[in-house]
């Protein structure tokens, strides 16, 4: 059996894949964050809890109304951002004005609310999702077995994060949607509704989470903890990337998956703490990220 730094190939490919499941989520997460800092200048503590709810909802849909995991994959999204649109009206939009502070100890505080209700809902226990049958086997590739439901996921979601990057980047709306955060009323004086924009901008990036939540149940199990567990790993990708950089958030969210998963087979013990010695290290050196623009 062939190996590289001593390792065997077939071990090192399955960490490394792992690694890439592991940071496509990161990446889902954090262009969510980076969609919502970047637009509406909020930094959303909740996100982790937003992703938790969307692995719920998936969950609830199965086992109370017989709903299949394909149709979660379209119901799921639709219900997180109807979610994030309610709490943008009720909350956030009173607070736009103010110190990134108060978004930051609100979103907080949401997540904490939410994850009590339903640890008192369905205890700290996880919860089972089964992959759909259609994607439960495995692909010999000579060099690994690569179950499919990992290999979906990873698909999936650097189609939905490149697809994002090109609607924010590339297209007339999200140049709408970048020029109402710099300049407000000059856009509002071109007929724009403002207003509605940042309300289905974030409603937008609670989806994300939503999407990135189902697309988790499979492979982990459905706990009330699962976002307070990869949510400070998310900001840290954030971080690295550039604070509101699409672009950032979406190479930083892979590349420190596959770094996370490299560290697990030669360095075990520094496979927790990697992401933020790179975190560390990015911001002595380049402060605003990455991919992110000094001010």
């Amino acid at each position: 059996m062939s190996e590289i730094f001593g390792i065997p190939v077939p071990v090192l490919a399955g960490q490394l894949m792992l690694g890439l499941v592991n940071g496509s989520f990161y990446a889902m997460l954090s262009l969510g964050l980076a969609v919502i800092f970047g637009l509406l200048n909020v930094i959303n503590f909740s996100h982790g809890t937003m992703y938790m709810m969307g692995a719920y909802a998936a969950w609830m849909l199965m086992n109370w109304l017989g709903v299949g995991y394909w149709w979660s994959l379209a119901i799921v999204p639709v219900v997180m951002a109807l979610v994030g649109i309610a709490v943008e009206r009720l909350f956030l939009r009173w607070i736009y004005h103010l110190d990134h502070l108060y978004g930051l100890l609100l979103t907080i505080g949401f997540a904490w609310v939410m994850e009590g209700v339903y640890r008192d809902q369905f205890g700290s226990g996880g919860q089972s999702y089964p992959a759909p049958d259609s994607l439960a086997g495995v692909t010999d590739l000579g060099f690994m077995i690569l179950p499919d439901y990992r290999g979906w996921v990873v698909l999936a979601s650097l189609g939905t994060c490149f697809a994002t990057w090109y609607l924010i980047e590339r297209t007339r709306l999200g140049a709408y949607l970048r020029a109402a955060t710099e300049n407000p009323r000059i856009v509002q004086a071109f007929g724009i509704n403002v207003p509605l924009m940042l309300t289905l901008t974030y409603g937008f990036g609670i989806a994300l989470a939503g999407l990135a939540g189902v697309l988790a149940a499979p492979v982990i199990q459905v706990t009330p903890l699962m976002g307070s567990n990869v949510i400070i790993v998310v900001f840290a990708v954030v971080v690295i990337g550039g604070l509101g950089s699409i672009l950032g958030a979406i190479v930083s969210g892979i590349a420190l998956g596959l770094l996370e998963g490299l560290t697990k087979v030669l360095y075990p013990e520094a496979s927790s703490t990697v992401v933020f010695v790179v975190m560390a290290l990015v911001l002595l050196f380049k402060p605003a990220g990455l991919f992110g623009k000094e001010e």
